[in-house]
């Protein structure tokens, strides 16, 4: 532990504390934290796509033929998405293009 706080007090960038914390990336800790830190990137950005539009959570769950409360759950990354799913609720729900990049 006091290890760990040396580290910490040392680390000059984020990818140093998040490497102190969670491992170097590859390792099965990191990645686990690498998919969710995405998750959570591609929520926020989804919630802040429905309130620029000016919609409810209702109002994007009707368009797009679901219920609210999945697009609350999705919200706040207590549930999955398929990536079609993801594609409908931009494109349909939103009216916004989707581009996917694979690194």
């Amino acid at each position: 532990m006091k290890n760990q706080k040396e580290a910490i007090r040392k680390s000059k960038t984020f990818d140093d504390l998040l490497e102190i914390k969670y491992g170097k990336i590859g390792t099965p800790v990191r990645d686990n934290y690498e998919e969710k830190a995405n998750y959570f990137v591609i929520m926020e950005i989804l919630k802040d796509a429905r309130k620029e539009a000016k919609i409810t959570q209702q109002q994007l769950a009707d368009k797009i033929g679901t219920q609210k409360s999945y697009i609350s759950r999705l919200e706040n990354g207590k549930c999955d998405i398929q990536l079609s799913t993801l594609f409908k609720i931009f494109e349909v729900g939103l009216g916004k293009q989707v581009q996917l990049l694979i690194k």
